[in-house]
């Protein structure tokens, strides 16, 4: 069986092109789109790793702080991307618990050695 990857993202592009790079690098995408239901799937889908977008909202990096505080899914590695450099969410996404933090303009080119990252650091 493939290894999961759930994937959250709001914004269609690099949203859409992530999933379909995901799938011809060998993984199963369950795309999310809420970051409200992140907690709940991944105690429930038990994914290999989650790829979520980072955007204005706190949202997401919330989610993840839920998500790494809980026994039954903190060791899931979090590759986050965004579209912007943004001090404030980058300091959000490392206190919540991110593993890698990158841009949206790197993260298509260069995800096979993201993913190796992000699942030798935990």
């Amino acid at each position: 069986m493939k290894p999961l990857a759930l994937l959250h993202y709001s914004n269609l592009l690099p949203g859409t092109q992530l999933a379909g790079r995901l799938q011809d690098l060998g993984y199963r995408v369950q795309t999310v789109s809420h970051s409200d239901s992140l907690q709940e799937l991944c105690e429930r889908e038990k994914p290999l790793v989650l790829l979520t977008e980072l955007g204005k909202g706190a949202g997401a990096c919330e989610a993840v702080a839920l998500m790494k505080k809980n026994p039954a899914t903190g060791h899931i590695p979090v590759l986050a991307y965004t579209p912007t450099q943004d001090k404030t969410l980058q300091e959000s996404a490392e206190q919540s618990g991110v593993t890698l933090l990158v841009g949206n303009a790197v993260i298509l080119d260069h995800l096979p050695q993201l993913l190796d990252q992000v699942l030798q650091l935990d």
